[in-house]
């Protein structure tokens, strides 16, 4: 059997398990079967496939069946412009939270050097991607998960940041480290009603933990904006991945709590997304 034939196979394994990119994800699965990039076997498209590696490539598809993310069974996505490793103690980077990142480098000039904190940093790609582009920053990502720590950790080398970039497992509650520049953060958003109508894909693979802000999906967001006001200098910022119904809670709670609201972007679909705010 060649690559186009098994291809085929894949393809309508996965259409008929309901799976919405079925043509890209047997691709992407073949690829992580023979270990070689998804470009090399549409270059060979003719070339024969090994029973070992029909076996993994059977043994993909079913995970993917199962509605297992594509990112976690190839254990990378790419966010930004660069690659990092993910499994199922992390959130998928989404291309929504680029804004955050979008945000900050308008506000950093490239040789700057300031001290940045991560709060549910998650696999790191937020802050792994500010200090690849400024590179003379300093910064720390906490979770209140060891294992998206690990995770984090592990993208500080793949990247060779780990004496750059500090991560931390501590609850936010818990961190007095103080007179940060610049504070990120994408917290937990989702309300209880929407968790509940979340892809299967999500809902029963993702942490629940780096996707669930409570009843109203307040919680968190009320939180890091709190002990923001606590680690951030006198003009500090606060750079803050919001839900799309958000704006206005979000906005309030900063006003409350001493924030001047500099700006408010939208993520690709039009909705409002990130809230730049800087502590008075």
């Amino acid at each position: 059997m060649n690559y186009s034939e098994i291809l085929k196979r894949g393809e309508t394994f996965l259409k008929k398990s309901n799976i919405k990119n079925a043509h890209l994800d047997a691709e992407l699965i073949l690829s992580k079967a023979i270990n070689t990039k998804r470009e090399e076997v549409l270059l060979n498209i003719n070339k024969k496939i090994n029973n070992k590696d029909i076996y993994k490539f059977k043994k993909y598809l079913l995970r993917r069946k199962q509605k297992e993310p594509i990112a976690y069974i190839l254990g990378f996505k790419y966010f930004w412009k660069y690659k990092f490793y993910v499994n199922k103690s992390v959130l998928i980077p989404r291309p929504d939270t680029e804004l955050v990142i979008e945000e900050f480098l308008k506000l950093v000039s490239k040789n700057k050097s300031i001290k940045i904190l991560d709060i549910g940093t998650g696999s790191g790609c937020i802050v792994i991607s500010l200090i690849k582009e400024r590179p003379n920053c300093i910064a720390t990502g906490i979770d209140i998960s060891i294992k998206a720590i690990n995770v984090a950790k592990t993208n500080a080398k793949l990247h060779h940041l780990e004496n750059k970039v500090n991560f931390i497992n501590i609850d936010i509650d818990k961190y007095k480290s103080y007179n940060y520049d610049f504070i990120i953060s994408n917290p937990p958003y989702i309300n209880s009603i929407d968790y509940n109508r979340l892809d299967d894909d999500i809902k029963f693979h993702e942490p629940k933990v780096a996707l669930s802000g409570g009843f109203d999906g307040m919680k968190d967001i009320k939180k890091v904006i709190i002990k923001s006001k606590k680690l951030l200098k006198r003009n500090g910022k606060l750079i803050l991945e919001i839900g799309y119904k958000q704006k206005d809670r979000s906005i309030k709670l900063l006003v409350e709590n001493g924030y001047f609201i500099n700006k408010v972007s939208k993520d690709l679909s039009g909705n409002d997304r990130c809230i730049v705010s800087t502590k008075l």
